[in-house]
């Protein structure tokens, strides 16, 4: 059973990680970098502030500081050091067969992928944040942290397992930090 997963995912990321076109190349490599999500975290600052004035706003930006440490540190030191799985850009069996769209592949390990678990950690929180100004905000969202998951799979370095492990982990913290949170807003507000 074991083996089946593995080699379904090993074909999910020949599928997404083979497939590729110029323009692509470049939109999945800017997607990965957060320097180009720049526009969308200013509008959500702007959005948060209105949404939570005051002393509610200090409480909203502690909860992103503390769904973002808990997704980065529990993905590295609770999972990929644990876990121990190659990238499949470390992998020597298939690193020859891979399109890496980076000169620098990232750490050793993979599982679960940092980047999938931060944005679906923040995915979620700012969509329990928001959803009352912005009832459909949840597209917006989760369609984000989708693409910031298949674009590192796309650019080589991580398995599809690695995000979905990612993407999970980093809803649930995201949805422990937005159950705290909610509790000194609703005294504030």
């Amino acid at each position: 059973m074991i083996e089946q997963i593995k080699n379904i995912d090993l074909e999910l990321f020949f599928a997404i990680n083979g497939t590729h076109t110029p323009f692509f190349d470049h939109v999945m490599i800017a997607a990965s970098n957060a320097f180009w999500w720049i526009p969308l975290f200013i509008w959500l600052f702007y959005a948060l502030f209105k949404a939570y004035p005051g002393k509610a706003f200090l409480w909203v930006l502690l909860a992103i500081i503390t769904s973002i440490t808990l997704t980065d540190q529990l993905s590295v030191n609770a999972f990929k050091e644990v876990v121990l799985r190659y990238r499949p850009c470390h992998n020597l069996d298939i690193k020859d067969q891979i399109h890496l769209l980076k000169e620098h592949c990232g750490g050793l390990y993979g599982f679960v992928s940092s980047h999938a678990a931060n944005y679906a950690g923040l995915a979620v929180l700012f969509t329990g944040l928001l959803r009352f100004q912005y009832p459909r905000i949840y597209l917006l969202f989760f369609l984000w942290a989708f693409i910031i998951g298949y674009s590192r799979i796309y650019i080589g370095v991580h398995y599809p397992a690695d995000v979905l492990g990612g993407w999970i982990l980093g809803g649930l913290l995201g949805f422990i930090v937005l159950k705290l949170v909610r509790i000194p807003l609703n005294k504030i507000t």
